[in-house]
């Protein structure tokens, strides 16, 4: 792909049919689990993106049997029961953070040492809240660089465990053979062996913030059937849900593995077993808001196939943001038609954006084309990911001579006309694909480094060139 993407003006509205790759989110989840299961697990509309291709990768390097058939979008894995068959491995995760995540917390709990590395990117991103509950659960992290930071050294607390059982059984045996041995360090000793046991019949406890990421939360949930005695997790942030968090939970119980949730703590009843064999990936939502948006700002129509009102995606909440700004939702027998107002002249909003935040630079990218202010709030946590995003869209916003309001946790956006120039784009994915909304309606938007959306769209423009009938 060329360095930059020039966007194409639209001369009338959008009327697209598009369909678009499957979920990121919940294609590696659906790795993960079955990675985890017992036996053969078969996942269709899979993905095929950097950061699947990561995960994948790490799972081959971990030593599990995988078949790739990406022109069907299928994956079939081995699973492990939870028993990585590789005890000893190097694994990077790239600017995953579904990968890095879920798989630290996988190789937190395995009786394995391997080493993690990632991208420069990823290398940034907040990982300390988890690797702190994994080091206080008896896994050994050595940080290679940055302390709190990948790369990491990870030795399991299956591994740490066996060690501190193998040393006490020794001690035992000292303490038996020894007749000169203080019989009140003996009991001693043995008080604090039975403490051990019977605190390894109890569910395990966890304390987790997931102010930063809700994907700590995920990854436990999603490694809960190698932790046999059960989990009981308690939040200690404010915020303790999550629509992505609500994905895992519905993923793990539709596999067999229920989590109870009572609003501040969940649990997972010991010795859960994965059972399901065949996951079928939903359409990326995420990814469908772009053409959404595209309509709603166009006056025009645009149908994604196979989104319905039933996919468990956080970002459907989209859809209820474009009804309120003026557009028309309609559910189709193909999926989910959005039709945007005449001329495209949509109204301002003041919308809390926490639960469905991937979504804020899709807003923002549409705002200036608004008849009032947009507000957008709660979204602080997104400046910790692929890039600061509420930053970005800020920055972006304003060289392109619209007036913006940059909050530690918000940002206000005025109506305005986006002055032509080149849209800096931070290595981040969703900055590139949002922001070419904005040359759909203004000549002279130029897209930099259009290549980071191979992390989750990776033919994201070709698909633009063609609908908007653009030569390349």
């Amino acid at each position: 792909m060329d360095k930059q993407y020039r966007v194409k003006k639209l001369d009338k509205p959008v009327d697209w049919m598009v369909e678009v790759p499957g979920s990121k989110s919940m294609t590696n989840r659906a790795l993960l689990m079955a990675a985890l299961s017992d036996g053969e697990v078969k996942l269709d509309g899979v993905l095929f993106s950097d950061d699947s291709r990561h995960f994948l990768e790490s799972l081959v390097s971990l030593g599990f049997t995988v078949d790739i058939n990406e022109q069907k979008k299928k994956v079939t894995v081995l699973g492990c029961g939870g028993d990585i068959s590789k005890k000893q491995a190097v694994i990077n995760v790239g600017s995953a953070g579904t990968a890095a995540r879920f798989l630290t917390a996988m190789l937190g709990f395995s009786d394995g040492e391997y080493t993690i590395e990632a991208s420069e990117q990823m290398k940034k991103r907040p990982m300390e809240e988890l690797f702190s509950l994994l080091m206080g659960v008896g896994a050994k992290i050595t940080y290679l660089e940055k302390e709190g930071h990948l790369p990491v050294q990870i030795c399991g607390r299956r591994n740490q465990k066996a060690d501190r059982d193998h040393v006490t059984a020794e001690n035992e045996d000292i303490v038996l053979q020894n007749h000169d041995t203080d019989q009140s360090q003996a009991d001693t000793k043995q008080d604090a062996y039975n403490d051990q046991l019977q605190a390894e019949q109890k569910p395990l406890r966890l304390d987790l913030d997931i102010s930063k990421s809700t994907q700590f939360l995920s990854a436990l949930l999603l490694i809960s059937p190698m932790v046999q005695q059960g989990l009981d997790i308690h939040i200690t942030s404010k915020k303790t849900d999550g629509s992505y968090i609500r994905i895992t939970r519905k993923m793990l119980a539709d596999a067999g593995v229920e989590v109870k949730y009572d609003g501040k703590n969940y649990c997972v009843e010991p010795k859960a077993i994965y059972q399901k064999k065949h996951y079928q990936i939903e359409p990326d939502v995420s990814a469908a808001c772009y053409f959404y948006a595209a309509a709603a700002i166009t006056g025009g129509r645009a149908l994604v196939k196979h989104v319905h009102p039933d996919n468990s995606q956080g970002d459907m909440k989209f859809l209820d943001v474009l009804t309120q700004m003026g557009c028309t939702v309609t559910e189709k027998t193909d999926g989910i038609e959005v039709t945007g107002p005449a001329e495209g002249q949509l109204k301002g909003i003041d919308i809390d954006m926490n639960d469905f935040s991937d979504q804020a630079l899709t807003l923002a990218a549409i705002a200036p084309f608004c008849n009032s202010d947009v507000h957008i709030t709660h979204i602080g946590h997104i400046r910790g990911q692929e890039c600061d995003r509420l930053h970005a869209m800020s920055e972006e916003l304003t060289k392109r001579g619209i007036i913006c309001t940059e909050e530690p946790d918000a940002i206000t956006i005025k109506p305005g006309t986006p002055a032509p120039g080149i849209i800096s784009t931070y290595e981040d994915h969703r900055v590139a694909m949002s922001f070419a909304l904005l040359g759909l309606k203004v000549d002279g938007i130029v897209i930099d480094n259009p290549s980071c959306c191979r992390k989750t769209f990776e033919n994201y423009f070709e698909l633009l060139d063609m609908l908007s009938g653009k030569n390349r």
